[in-house]
């Protein structure tokens, strides 16, 4: 399987979806990563978050692709979903990862609208949360509990995120794993909105869990990323 995972700053993807990365990687699938900027606005200087996020990406077992756009001015329109939509045909990515569309973050918003209609075709499109995040409602989850460590290590890579923006919490991160654990009936896992998400059952046996929504039930996927 080819997966694609787009953020629009250094970091956005570690936060969102790692420990679903590692689980790729190790199953032997080919992950690729779309930074969209290099985070020039944050306040420890391009360089430094450059650096981070190559470390960062080799943790995930990822390539890692540059985009050309400056921080805080990602656009939203055509020329954004031609620039996206050729990132997804040279990978060949059959599921994407991208930003939850609701959130207080342009860049992110005009991230997560390019790269849906730039992924029209494909059958597999995930959201996930960021901390800019307004409204989030998952429907699909990753069970991360043999790669929430490896997920921390990615996150600690961005160090000056870490070590000087209250932002990062890792702490926070772990605590959230274990809520949306709970709500998955797992340990640990990562949370996916969906506008379309088509199972591959010959390869991936996602397995089926009932889950109590303020007293509401509801059948959401926990989805084990391994071979069938």
């Amino acid at each position: 399987m080819r997966v694609l995972a787009v953020g629009a700053h250094p970091d956005d993807v570690e936060l969102g979806c790692a420990g679903a990365l590692l689980h790729h990687a190790a199953a032997g699938d080919e992950v690729s990563m779309l930074v969209l900027t290099p985070g020039e606005q944050g306040p420890q200087g391009v360089q430094s978050r450059v650096r981070e996020q190559e470390v960062a990406a080799s943790v995930l077992g990822a390539r890692l692709i540059w985009g050309d756009f400056h921080d805080g001015e990602i656009p939203d329109g055509r020329d954004m979903v031609a620039y996206v939509d050729a990132v997804v045909r040279h990978t060949g990515a059959e599921i994407v990862y991208v930003h939850a569309p609701n959130d207080t973050h342009q860049d992110h918003v005009a991230t997560s609208r390019a790269v849906l209609a730039a992924a029209r075709r494909l059958t597999r499109v995930l959201y996930y949360q960021s901390p800019s995040t307004t409204s989030f409602d998952p429907t699909v989850f990753v069970d991360v509990e043999s790669t929430l460590s490896g997920k921390l290590d990615a996150i600690r890579a961005h160090w000056s995120q870490v070590m000087q923006c209250p932002m990062v919490d890792t702490e926070a991160i772990e605590v959230s794993a274990r809520y949306w654990g709970t709500r998955a009936k797992v340990s640990y896992a990562e949370a996916f909105e969906t506008p379309r998400f088509v199972w591959d059952v010959a390869r991936r046996r996602p397995a089926l869990e009932l889950v109590a929504d303020d007293e509401v039930e509801h059948l959401a996927p926990v989805v084990t990323l391994g071979p069938a």
